[in-house]
């Protein structure tokens, strides 16, 4: 496999390394592990490695053997077919360049509050307004679906968005068979990170659920308003105390990153063909991500609209970074020979 294809993946986990450390260095703060209380990156990492391994050959490995005798050879016969050095490639530099890219863009967004004054949110609200031709969008939301059963069926959609992000990973990683495609969205993600950190540096906001809580005070409660709740906390505390606290903040809006990779798996799913059901779901996926984000406050319409032009920047930019613009150009007319997830029901 030529080097290009991890090239933008690997130089953007440096760049965004030296950023982080430059930026933490000029303002004296310190840099976290974004998720310590899962344990510490060196740990994590190998962990999230190994149960990628574990789910693509441990299934296959039981379906092939006839009994417990013959799992151990069955078991390094799958490991043979399927984790040639292109796969060992793809998930050690793939998932390692994004991880770092990831890191980084945590602690930069972080440290957003400590490093750049004013908000954006009353511009960005007022934009918003004048999109509706004169109304809230959440409101009108509140009052088309109600504040009850909807606050908690939203939630569970934006919740369910952290844990797409890793199954939508080792579906990349795992069970695609062309390498090549599979650092396609590794890459692009990335980038999301990338272009997202840039504009919450450009346009700093906190959302709507923080600059106008009470739109939202009459929704019912939820473990998204205890996320938000709890998001609220971690900001005050990095603010009042960046280095001797040793959590991140969570806050920035512009511009929606739910949506933004929401929408470069959908892109990429359609141009690599998946089955018509996947990329089917997929886009409703994308629907209600951006219904959740606005119902429940977390992002501007600006902001969704923003999330939408990065992702389909960051699909166009994977693209050529790692070989695939032949399907940026033109729509498969038959789905991949083994799509996404397909393997893994065999």
């Amino acid at each position: 496999m030529r080097n290009r294809t991890y090239g933008l993946s690997v130089a953007m986990a440096v760049g965004m390394a030296l950023t982080a450390i430059l930026v933490a260095q000029i303002y004296d703060l310190p840099l976290h592990d974004p998720d310590s209380v899962a344990g510490p990156t060196y740990f994590r990492l190998p962990a999230i490695i190994a149960l990628c391994f574990l789910t693509d050959v441990v299934p296959r490995a039981v379906r092939r053997s006839s009994g417990a005798g013959s799992f151990v050879s069955a078991f390094v016969g799958v490991v043979r077919e399927r984790w040639n050095r292109e796969r060992v490639q793809l998930v050690t530099i793939g998932l390692g360049s994004w991880y770092v890219t990831y890191v980084a863009f945590r602690n930069l967004k972080s440290m957003l509050p400590l490093v750049r004054d004013g908000l954006w949110d009353s511009t960005f609200a007022d934009l918003d307004t004048a999109l509706m031709l004169g109304h809230d969008p959440a409101v009108l939301l509140h009052d088309l679906l109600g504040r009850g059963a909807a606050a908690h069926a939203m939630s569970f959609v934006y919740i369910a968005w952290l844990v797409f992000i890793p199954i939508s990973l080792a579906a990349a990683l795992v069970w695609t068979r062309d390498v090549r495609r599979g650092m396609w969205y590794i890459t692009a993600v990335g980038v999301d990170w990338v272009l997202g950190v840039t504009l919450y540096y450009l346009f700093p906001t906190v959302g709507p659920i923080y600059a106008e809580p009470w739109v939202y005070s009459g929704l019912a409660e939820t473990p998204n308003s205890r996320l938000a709740a709890l998001m609220l906390d971690e900001r005050a505390q990095v603010i009042a105390d960046p280095v001797g606290s040793d959590i991140v903040q969570n806050i920035a809006a512009f511009a929606s990153l739910h949506v933004a990779i929401t929408v470069t798996a959908v892109l990429i799913a359609e141009r690599v063909g998946l089955a018509t059901w996947m990329r089917r779901g997929l886009w409703a996926f994308l629907g209600l991500t951006v219904l959740a984000t606005i119902y429940l406050g977390w992002h501007y319409l600006i902001d969704a609209f923003g999330g939408f032009a990065v992702g389909a920047v960051a699909v166009y930019v994977g693209a050529i970074a790692t070989g695939n613009t032949e399907q940026v150009r033109l729509r498969r007319t038959v789905p991949e020979r083994e799509p996404v997830g397909s393997e893994a029901s065999r």
